[in-house]
């Protein structure tokens, strides 16, 4: 059985997998290499045949997540490595995330600079995201959403469950290694041009998404570190107005009681969400 598990999840991305497929052959001959075609209509099947690699194919597409979780569970190596298979990612970078995981890490994150962002808008959304994970976290996230990163195969199974079927897959995995104390590192690494087409992903479409994609970071890690500033501003907000009304008017306002209550209620919320998180993660070790 190989110990490392190569998974590429790709929809037509059939030209930059012929480029891409004889180079991780060459580097890791010992390796197991899968294809998660997430519905692809060009060449993929071909070129996958051509150089005798795993193909694990869906009728229809159902996106980066569930190819992800697909190629997760088909995988028989110890190590995973997961990258994009259209061309941004330098496969002989993998041995230098290998490296890093034997240090001792359950989970390698290959970090992009600023260099290495789709577009200027992508960059300044990553780095929001970044910032605020790692406030959520108290510890220095690079890079949320990169795709390229290696992991230990029965520590990431651990959260299979969690993890969407769309975009944000990196997101849930990183947030979920870091509640359960699974050290995890990051490493620079450049990202070419991608080969082919342009991203999947879209700006505008995908917009709300990014949106929540926020929210859920701080769902995912510590939900009262979301509701507690919320609930101190609608508490600061009740006892500003009431001084107002209170030294204008002598009175105690429905408008103050309307705001007081709200921050009881929104603190109570992210008691609750903090207690429903940890019994999610649990539930993910037994």
């Amino acid at each position: 059985m190989s110990t490392l598990s190569i998974i590429l999840p790709a929809k037509n991305e059939a030209p930059a997998l012929t480029a891409l497929l004889p180079k991780l052959r060459a580097l890791h001959p010992e390796a197991e290499i899968i294809v998660v075609d997430d519905g692809s209509t060009d060449d993929t099947a071909a070129v996958c045949a051509r150089h005798g690699v795993r193909r694990l194919a869906t009728p229809y597409s159902m996106g980066n997540g569930a190819a992800i979780k697909r190629g997760a569970r088909a995988a028989s190596g110890e190590r995973l490595v997961f990258m994009d298979a259209d061309g941004q990612h330098d496969p002989a970078l993998i041995q230098r995330l290998l490296d890093r995981l034997d240090e001792g890490f359950d989970m390698v994150v290959g970090a992009r600079g600023r260099d290495g962002q789709a577009s200027v808008q992508r960059g300044l959304a990553n780095a929001f995201y970044n910032w605020l994970a790692s406030w959520m976290t108290g510890f220095a996230i690079r890079d949320l959403t990169s795709g390229f990163r290696v992991v230990r195969a029965d520590k990431f199974r651990e959260f299979l469950y969690l993890l969407p079927n769309g975009f944000s897959y990196p997101t849930t995995i990183t947030m979920a290694f870091l509640r359960n104390a699974y050290p995890v590192a990051y490493e620079p690494i450049p990202v070419y041009r991608r080969v082919g087409s342009a991203s999947h992903v879209r700006p505008l479409r995908d917009g709300l998404r990014f949106l929540l994609i926020i929210f859920k970071i701080a769902t995912l890690y510590s939900p009262i570190k979301l509701f507690a500033p919320v609930a101190s501003a609608f508490f600061a907000l009740g006892l500003g107005y009431y001084g107002y009304t209170y030294f204008t008017a002598g009175r105690f306002t429905n408008m103050s009681v309307l705001l007081f209550s709200a921050a009881v209620i929104v603190f109570l919320i992210g008691l609750v969400s903090e207690q429903i998180t940890a019994l999610v993660y649990s539930e993910s070790r037994n």
